[in-house]
């Protein structure tokens, strides 16, 4: 069908006459050669990617948690069943309950970049006391780094309401 339609389009144009399969067949051949490549490639990296840190759950178990590099904190929590999902559908700061708020350990709190003004925003908001905690982050804005292989995070126990 690609064939025939550039068929006609050279007709129209009035471009020389061309073998316009060996081409395709051509390109063809060399974009799944390298998406082959890429592929191979990137799979390899996924261990490079791989993020390992620890979250203590409500009962004070320690769990290991892990991620990807450039996924958010609240994403590899809620994929090893620390934080429901359903009770942060969205990752943007402007519809944000504060449901995925985590403490994290003094040591990496400073290979964190500080929070935001929508960040203190949204957990000041959500805090019964008005008062932040410096330890309080929001996971969902938490992205991980390599730099944060290792790192140690409470997650708190449930909301009331969140509670079945």
């Amino acid at each position: 069908m690609a064939i025939g339609y550039l068929h006609r389009l050279s007709q129209i144009y009035r471009l020389p006459a061309t073998n316009y399969s060996k081409i395709i067949s051509k390109r063809w051949s060399a974009s799944a050669a390298t998406s082959l490549e890429s592929s191979s490639s990137s799979s390899k990296k996924v261990s490079d990617r791989t993020v390992k840190l620890f979250a203590i759950d409500p009962e004070g178990t320690k769990k290991e948690v892990v991620g990807l590099t450039g996924q958010t904190l609240l994403k590899a929590l809620a994929n090893r069943g620390l934080i429901d999902p359903e009770s942060h559908r969205l990752e943007d700061i402007d519809a944000c309950s504060a449901e995925c708020e985590v403490s994290i350990a003094q040591e990496w709190l400073e290979k964190l970049p500080p929070r935001s003004y929508d960040e203190e925003y949204v957990l000041k908001r959500n805090s019964r006391a008005r008062v932040l905690n410096k330890h309080s982050r929001l996971g969902c804005q938490v992205i991980l780094t390599p730099d944060l292989q290792g790192m140690v995070v409470a997650v708190p126990e449930p909301k009331p309401w969140d509670i079945p």
